[in-house]
């Protein structure tokens, strides 16, 4: 590789590798072989391997709730409908792949809590937008996110289909 890499850089490759191998493979030797480049570059950019686990956790944080918050708030489509659409929608490695994180290190588990106290607490928003009591939003949204849970981390692929008659009905069930 002839051009410096940024820190944002092996950020992005910290994810796919995350995503694809778990989080063993976040170490600077192995994504410094292949990105192509010294381990000296990693360190240019981040002042040890914790710094570097800090800096992926909040760019997980950052595109697993707030940007699908934005994108949700942005749309023309009902916001409940297009939250469900794009979370149910995605793929979910690089979830499984940060919860199993979270099994085995602190700061993991702390952006999981966190990032499920956001995920909630929206979800429970957009339940009382569309008319429900405070408290019936917050049971519904706890409900939801852990059919969402379930669904992530089971990995077991459904087809679109069967998916969008799922969600029709998550929605039917919610709006009770």
């Amino acid at each position: 590789m002839t051009e410096q890499l940024s820190a944002d850089d092996w950020i992005r490759q910290g994810l796919k590798v995350l995503a694809k191998n778990g989080f063993t493979a976040l170490k600077a030797d192995p994504l410094a072989r292949a990105m192509g480049v010294s381990r000296g570059s990693f360190y240019w950019h981040f002042a040890d391997l914790g710094a570097f686990h800090a800096a992926v956790l909040k760019r997980w944080r950052e595109i697993a709730a707030e940007q699908i918050i934005a994108d949700v708030e942005a749309g023309s489509d009902e916001p409940l409908q297009a939250l469900l659409r794009r979370t149910f929608g995605a793929r979910l490695d690089l979830e499984r792949a940060v919860r199993n994180w979270a099994a085995f290190d602190a700061a993991a588990q702390g952006a999981v809590r966190a990032i499920d106290r956001r995920r909630i607490d929206y979800i429970e928003q957009l339940l009382e937008q569309r008319g429900l009591a405070p408290a019936t939003a917050q049971a519904r949204a706890q409900i939801l996110y852990w059919t969402f849970l379930g669904f992530a981390l089971s990995g077991t692929p459904v087809p679109a289909a069967r998916l969008h008659g799922l969600l029709d009905e998550i929605m039917r069930m919610v709006s009770a």
